[in-house]
């Protein structure tokens, strides 16, 4: 089973970490609590009047998670997590991987919301490998990145709360080699090629459907990929669906 309440509130109370700015919205697969300082951001306004955000996505997600675990990474305030959780089979998980802080605390209470049980939520980004590193939250104008916030070289601390210091983790170090992974979906704002380079042992492993905002660079990454017989299936939204020869 997923982390439970008192494991996900338990490194927040920890920290102290304050109050949280947030507002509840719902639409037709649950609520959802939403971080007031991305009203403006596009996935946010959805949410909030009471839509879905990238629907096809969401929908071909449920579709064809079959019996496997569905790996979320950046899963933002968790727009995603209530469907994603229901359509998962009954011994499967849905593992959720969201750096930005502010975003996982709204995740938090969006699954507790919707009382989900088979979430394993994680304040950690994916990369290539275990580490630290910079994740801009706040753009030069100093509005909320949301949904946008990303992944940077070096360290920013000198710029006050643009930047966040974040936890990075290679996804073959959280998933039990015993896990059957479906699919695979990046949401990670350009850091796809680093993401998939620290999975490569479970997507060796498991051949799940690879659903990426930002297709890897021609490199030994690719090439790997291609080794494995992945291709282009399909496009949802601004995501590329890749897929093994005869699988989706």
């Amino acid at each position: 089973m997923g982390a439970t309440r008192k494991n996900l509130l338990d490194p927040l109370i920890a920290n102290d970490v304050g109050v949280l700015k947030c507002c509840v919205s719902y639409n037709r697969h649950g609520g959802f609590c939403v971080p007031t300082s991305s009203e403006n951001r596009p996935a946010a306004r959805k949410i909030l009047s009471g839509d879905v955000w990238e629907p096809d996505t969401l929908e071909f997600m449920v579709a064809h998670c079959g019996d496997g675990d569905i790996v979320h990474a950046g899963t933002y305030f968790g727009d995603f997590i209530p469907a994603l959780s229901r359509a998962c089979h009954p011994l499967a998980k849905l593992w959720a991987f969201e750096p930005n802080p502010e975003n996982y605390r709204c995740a938090i209470v969006t699954i507790e919301i919707n009382g989900l049980k088979n979430v394993d939520l994680r304040n950690v980004g994916l990369g290539s490998r275990n580490g630290v590193l910079s994740m801009k939250v706040v753009d030069d104008n100093g509005r909320a990145l949301g949904g946008g916030s990303r992944l940077v070289s070096g360290s920013r601390k000198s710029n006050g709360d643009q930047f966040k210091e974040v936890d990075i983790v290679e996804l073959d170090s959280v998933i039990p080699p015993e896990r059957a992974v479906s699919i695979i979906q990046l949401d990670v704002e350009g850091f796809e090629k680093h993401v998939l380079a620290g999975a490569m042992q479970t997507i060796i492993r498991c051949k799940p459907i690879l659903i990426l905002e930002t297709l890897p660079e021609s490199n030994s990454l690719s090439e790997m990929l291609s080794s494995l017989g992945y291709g282009v299936s399909g496009k949802l939204h601004e995501n590329t669906v890749l897929t093994q020869t005869g699988q989706g």
